[in-house]
């Protein structure tokens, strides 16, 4: 019987981040959110989504359920707290050890493997041959873009991605059976400076969750969170880290410092109570103290996503700085909650960002080119309620739903191709 004709079994392979973490922390964004939702959107479907990450904490239940049909499953593989992402790698082959046992024990036939980052992407094109099943890649990132993306900075920008990262995007991207992306910009990339096959490459959009991520009243959402009527808000939500160009924001702030209500809010990061631990957000914030925004700026670290609608809504714009993003789901889950986003003309934010229609894009990453953009949005009233009104309007089409159904046809396309294959075979 083919796979066609039966319910699914598949093995999500997310090493270096889970998606039941704290979102906002340093290795926990919009991946995460992507594993997590789809994985609940396909068991929806009835599809079988066992979800393998590596132990980060010893208290950690082996296996924790999430959804209809969705699971987590910890693993050890190295010491069992967060260590640099390109310090994983060394313990890769215990993750394909235990996951493998971790299969045998509980009688379990995956049909197919679908890796989420370039780590889980060398386990996945190792389990393939293991268990002679298709795998499939969704990259989040490419290494190769990324530093592209960062040279020339003059300021903030982090160490660039090893060699030993883009060899091996470029080794497992030849060898996928399939390569999930997000926009058609990506897939180019992957076809042209990768290697990929054309057929194999699939642009397949992620969604939002559209009923959690709708337009609030303001004033009510400034109530609750105790903004005063009278503060101009900026709203930044993302992960700490040096391609997301919050030190640009906070230069565009320092520009608007005549404005003496306009504040900063920060979501993500470390918790707003505790001292920051990673350097990345040490170093941001002094450079928040030497441009003399610091009083301006409230970090207030990682926050439930039942909460963010509040704060989109509440903010007069949400500014998306980032060097590089593939997709950005934090500027989809803005538009669809009402807020009136500004975002770098990177990647693939001009997909859901039309420029002038549904926010504003940025073609330079200068303080001064944000800065311009956010006087306008707060000194033109009808132009931020126009895209306000706008902007929930334009991304309905983005659903978790659309998105796993694609998904789930995908993989049927591909085990069936596989089954086919092998009765050729014998």
């Amino acid at each position: 019987m083919f796979p066609s004709a039966s319910p699914l079994r598949i093995a999500v392979l997310s090493l270096h981040g889970c998606p039941l973490d704290q979102l906002g922390t340093r290795e926990v964004g919009g991946m995460q959110i992507y594993i997590r939702e789809l994985s609940r959107a396909l068991g929806s479907r009835g599809v079988q989504v066992d979800v393998f990450t590596r132990r980060t904490r010893v208290n950690l239940d082996r296996v924790v359920t999430f959804g209809d049909g969705a699971r987590v499953i910890h693993l050890d593989a190295g010491p069992p707290r967060r260590i640099d992402k390109n310090s994983v790698i060394e313990h890769l082959p215990a993750f394909i050890e235990n996951l493998d046992r971790f299969r045998d024990r509980e009688a379990i036939h995956y049909d197919l493997v679908h890796s989420h980052y370039w780590l889980s992407a060398w386990v996945g094109d190792r389990l393939g041959d293991l268990w002679r099943v298709p795998r499939v890649i969704t990259f989040h990132t490419l290494g190769r873009v990324k530093n592209r993306a960062n040279q020339g900075a003059t300021a903030f920008v982090g160490p660039l991605e090893t060699e030993r990262r883009n060899d091996i995007e470029r080794r497992v991207a030849r060898r996928a059976d399939g390569v999930v992306v997000s926009t058609e910009h990506e897939r180019a990339l992957l076809i042209e400076q990768y290697g990929s096959r054309r057929e194999r490459v699939v642009v397949i959009p992620p969604g939002a969750d559209l009923e959690r991520f709708a337009p609030r009243d303001r004033r009510a959402a400034r109530v609750r969170l105790a903004i005063d009527e009278s503060d101009g808000i900026v709203l930044f939500v993302g992960r700490i880290d040096p391609v997301k160009g919050l030190d640009v924001l906070f230069e565009a702030i320092a520009e608007l410092r005549a404005r003496p209500r306009l504040r900063l809010l920060v979501i993500g990061g470390s918790p707003a109570a505790a001292d920051p631990v990673d350097e990345d957000e040490r170093e941001l914030r002094s450079l928040a103290e030497s441009l003399g925004v610091a009083e301006r700026v409230t970090w207030l670290g990682p926050i439930d996503q039942d909460r963010l609608p509040d704060y989109y809504s509440a903010a007069d714009v949400c500014v998306v700085p980032s060097r590089y993003e593939s997709f950005g789901l934090v500027a989809l889950e803005a538009l669809a909650s009402g807020a009136v986003v500004i975002a770098s003309r990177v990647g693939g934010l001009s997909t859901t960002i039309h420029d002038g229609e549904n926010g504003i894009l940025v073609p330079w990453r200068t303080g001064t080119a944000f800065a311009d953009a956010i006087a306008r949005v707060l000194d033109d009233r009808d132009l931020a309620e126009r895209l306000r009104t706008a902007a929930p309007i334009s991304v309905r089409k983005f659903s978790w739903r659309e998105t796993a159904a694609s998904i789930e046809t995908l993989y049927r396309n591909l085990c069936v191709q596989t089954s086919v294959r092998a009765c050729a075979d014998g």
